[in-house]
């Protein structure tokens, strides 16, 4: 193949962007009131609480789950259909979800689904947002509360053993920071050693 030939092939691979699939939860009253989650099929994520965020918290998905969200998004026909369903139910918040891939796109919004499928993407993003809370809220105890680290660690311990803990990678380095640091008390240090080494120990 002539060099001209590998390049241009290589430009046109740049410019077509990966599928990315989002989700939308608004539900006022509601902690957060919003958030946002935008995943593409390389497993590249962000997570926003508020539209105006131009600092998202940047994360990566293993490719197995980015896998079974992009899957279940086939499944779905890639939201082209409506969800909703014609039962009456309470309020839990409008949630979109929506996919585009180059030119094409679809998107759904629903209160509440009985579709499997529907049900199943929407707790994935709902795993996600739980664990970028935890994140968050880690993040503030140790940068303000060194008290509160070894509940929010536990906190993390038990979204782990519910197997709701998405991308755990992301909180070592601040697990990492409360080992090291001996201003923090030696329960923290020592429950942050453990979890550190339950996710290293499966990555």
């Amino acid at each position: 193949m002539k060099p001209l030939v590998i390049v241009l092939l290589a430009l046109s691979a740049l410019a077509d962007p990966l599928p990315k699939v989002a989700f939308t939860k608004s539900f006022p009253g509601s902690v957060p009131a919003w958030f946002s989650i935008t995943i593409d099929q390389s497993g590249a994520a962000e997570y926003r609480e508020d539209p105006k965020d131009e600092n998202p918290i940047k994360f990566h998905m293993t490719e197995a789950d980015t896998a079974q969200i992009f899957e279940l998004a086939g499944k779905l026909d890639y939201f082209k259909r409506k969800l909703e369903s014609p039962a009456k139910v309470a309020r839990m918040g409008d949630k979109t979800l929506h996919y585009e891939k180059g030119s094409e796109s679809g998107d759904t919004t629903f209160n509440y689904t009985e579709d499997p499928d529907g049900r199943t993407i929407t707790d994935w993003f709902e795993r996600i947002s739980e664990t970028e809370r935890d994140l968050i809220e880690l993040e503030r105890v140790v940068k303000y509360d060194k008290l509160g680290v070894n509940s929010a660690i536990l906190q993390l311990e038990i979204t782990l053993d519910k197997k709701r803990l998405i991308a755990p990678e992301q909180f070592l380095p601040l697990l990492d920071r409360v080992i090291k640091n001996e201003s923090f008390m030696h329960q923290a240090r020592a429950r942050a050693a453990n979890l550190a080494g339950v996710i290293r120990s499966t990555k």
